[in-house]
């Protein structure tokens, strides 16, 4: 009787030790128990969380939203007061309009440069002519002055009329000269006129830029956060005063490196939403992270001194959801999510390979 008993509690020990060890395996997931299925509750639904903040200093004059309203492109939020960028506007147009009309005398004035310069040719000309003259008739009575044949004052006097002719037409020329120089001038003044009606042009622009930068609209369609703007409160440029969130989400899953083999780009996934009642959607793995989370947190861990205990990294992957999925809809950033991903499973990539 003694023996059956020994062995009967051997026989429960041997079980038992097996029914433990299997345990182990199962859970460790070792052979005979492997799977291609892994499995983590380490994801997270993301989404592009904007802040929405103005770019000038102000005083809110209008609140057009109320927290977690739905909006459109384009679909007004805040509005500052615009008054001093309205006069500011109105104060470049006013310089505008005075550096045009000084561009436009400045081209008058152009015009009666040439003209000053033919009129001067045309004085030239009649210089050059008269002196002509005054000096043929010198040329003429120099030879009789030396004969006697003439008076010594008509001799002078001729000389002196050549004289003058030659005076006057150095005058002419020297007023030529004062013409195109004069020309010159303003073709030059022309150009830095240019320049400061383009820099009241621009000028314009940037009170017009200002004062479209009073009112901050929604740069796409999605859902308002908090709406942290209150009337009349004075905001600064950068002050945040809403967060917009579009309705383009996809999940983060966190997969052990132990875990990441054989997993591809394309791969279908399971994915349970904790706060949809557990409710299933699908995905796709789109893309691995270039690095391990570890690696893009502030304070690194420093492995080369002390004692070291190997942990197990975790490296995250983008998962996109399938379209047309009544509940992607009621997606929202932060919601947590249970990641399945069956390994043996074929990626897309691969079927279209195929």
């Amino acid at each position: 009787m003694s023996k059956f008993f020994r062995f009967t509690a051997t026989l429960f020990a041997v079980m038992l030790g097996l029914a433990g060890l299997t345990v182990i395996l199962y859970a460790w997931r070792l052979p005979p128990f492997t799977s291609t299925v892994e499995v983590t509750d380490n994801a997270y639904v993301r989404g592009q969380v904007t802040i929405i903040a103005p770019q000038l200093a102000g005083y809110i004059a209008e609140v057009a939203v109320q927290d977690y309203q739905e909006v459109k492109a384009g679909q007004l939020l805040v509005r500052l007061d615009d008054r001093i960028f309205q006069q500011k506007l109105e104060q470049a147009k006013a310089t505008l309009a005075a550096e045009r009309a000084a561009l436009t005398s400045s081209q008058q004035d152009r015009l009666s440069g040439e003209a000053r310069i033919r009129s001067a040719e045309a004085q030239l000309a009649g210089a050059k002519v008269t002196l002509d003259v005054a000096e043929a008739g010198w040329g003429r009575i120099e030879p009789l002055r030396k004969s006697g044949v003439v008076t010594a004052s008509d001799a002078d006097k001729s000389r002196s009329t050549m004289e003058q002719a030659q005076a006057s037409y150095r005058q002419a020329q020297a007023a030529l000269e004062v013409s195109r120089q004069d020309l010159e001038a303003t073709i030059v003044g022309r150009q830095s006129l240019e320049a400061a009606v383009q820099g009241a042009e621009a000028a314009v622009h940037l009170a017009e830029i200002d004062l479209q930068n009073t009112r901050v609209t929604a740069p796409e369609d999605g859902r308002l956060g908090e709406v942290g703007a209150r009337l009349g409160q004075y905001v600064a440029a950068g002050t945040q005063l809403v967060a917009i969130v579009p309705q383009r989400v996809w999940v983060v899953a966190n997969f052990k490196e132990t875990q990441l083999a054989g997993m591809r780009i394309g791969q279908p996934a399971a994915l349970q939403i904790d706060a949809l009642s557990h409710a299933r959607l699908t995905g796709r793995i789109e893309r691995f992270s270039p690095a391990t989370g570890s690696e893009f947190s502030v304070l690194k861990s420093d492995n080369a001194t002390g004692n070291f205990t190997k942990v197990a990294q975790r490296l995250p992957l983008r998962i996109a959801i399938d379209p047309d999925q009544p509940l992607a809809s009621e997606l929202a950033p932060g919601m947590s999510v249970i990641v399945t991903i069956d390994k043996a499973l074929e990626s897309a990539r691969d079927t279209a390979t195929r």
